[in-house]
């Protein structure tokens, strides 16, 4: 029998997806969720088609069929342990928290992050979150990215805001120095996937998945842009690529990153500033989500932290 706390999460297959194989299928319906969660799920029977259980994953879809994910109560993974981390909490209530990371902090544990991750947190601020998938994480920042992340508290919070973001209607903008004087805004829209030889990072590829980032002109410097973005869909260090892809990548990023280059006539102030930034320059400004419970159209700010405040500064300054 079902356990009636678990909120299922109802999709319908796209007519145009007639005859892709049901594991690609669902990686396309259920994006917030792992590949490898959805497959295990499907094996134990926790996502239905059509009413059917206990499919075979390389079945193939016809289209119009109704996909029914009801994820398990998971019990947390025994090295998740809950510690007494201080958090930046922007907003909270019984239905989620709003949390300003800081840069350094990663976001959940991994290989050689076992502890001291903002999970490991939010576990002892909020033991319940144990019980959600991800710990109630519905989106990710990168360990040196800062600015504002959402994490749900209840199942029914949990589905709403995956729901949102499958959507398209939660908002998140953010802040960013790159390298180089854009001449306007624009749009990126490049698939992205895993690089094809350095699997540690990504890379625009043709079987990516689907990646659209908006960007805007805040100022120009003589050799650098402080730029505003908005992004449509959430992919695994899809800013970086996407500027990297554009020839702007972010000011001290050290995977997508370019050379240090000093523009010529900088003071020494400049050149120490921007010799010194070791991290991108990327920062999650501004939060938009309606809330699960109310339905009220929620908003939240995050000031630039004080590092990207000093570089614009030096920039402004020169």
């Amino acid at each position: 029998m079902e356990n009636p706390s678990i909120q299922k999460i109802v999709r319908q297959v796209p007519w145009e997806m007639s005859g892709m194989r049901l594991d690609h299928v669902l990686a396309q319906l259920y994006q917030d969720f792992s590949r490898t969660c959805l497959q295990r799920w499907l094996d134990a029977g926790h996502i239905r088609v059509d009413h059917l259980a206990l499919l075979n994953r390389k079945t193939r879809v016809r289209g119009g069929e109704q996909v029914e994910l009801c994820p398990p109560q998971e019990k947390r993974n025994e090295d998740w342990q809950a510690e007494p981390i201080p958090l930046a909490i922007v907003y909270e209530d019984d239905q989620l928290l709003v949390v300003n990371k800081p840069v350094g902090l990663v976001v959940h544990p991994a290989a050689g992050h076992a502890s001291g991750t903002l999970v490991n947190a939010l576990l002892h601020r909020v033991p319940q979150l144990e019980k959600l998938p991800r710990a109630g994480l519905v989106h990710r920042l990168d360990r040196d990215t800062s600015g504002l992340l959402v994490v749900a508290k209840t199942l029914v919070a949990h589905k709403s805001l995956v729901e949102q973001l499958q959507q398209r209607t939660m908002g998140r903008s953010y802040e960013a120095v790159v390298c180089g004087v854009m001449t306007a805004g624009g749009c990126v829209d490049a698939p992205v996937g895993r690089h094809p030889v350095d699997r540690k990072r990504m890379a625009i590829v043709q079987n990516g998945r689907k990646a659209v980032t908006h960007y805007r002109v805040i100022q120009r410097f003589s050799a650098h842009t402080h730029i505003r973005l908005k992004l449509e869909t959430g992919r695994t260090h899809q800013i970086r690529v996407h500027l990297q892809h554009i020839g702007y990548p972010l000011v001290g990023d050290p995977v997508y990153g370019q050379r240090l280059r000093l523009p010529k006539g900088s003071s020494v102030a400049l050149r120490t500033c921007l010799s010194g930034f070791r991290h991108q320059a990327l920062h999650a400004v501004q939060l938009e989500l309606t809330h699960p419970e109310t339905h009220e159209q929620m908003s939240w700010h995050s000031d630039l932290p004080e590092d990207m405040q000093q570089l614009l500064e030096q920039l402004g300054a020169a």
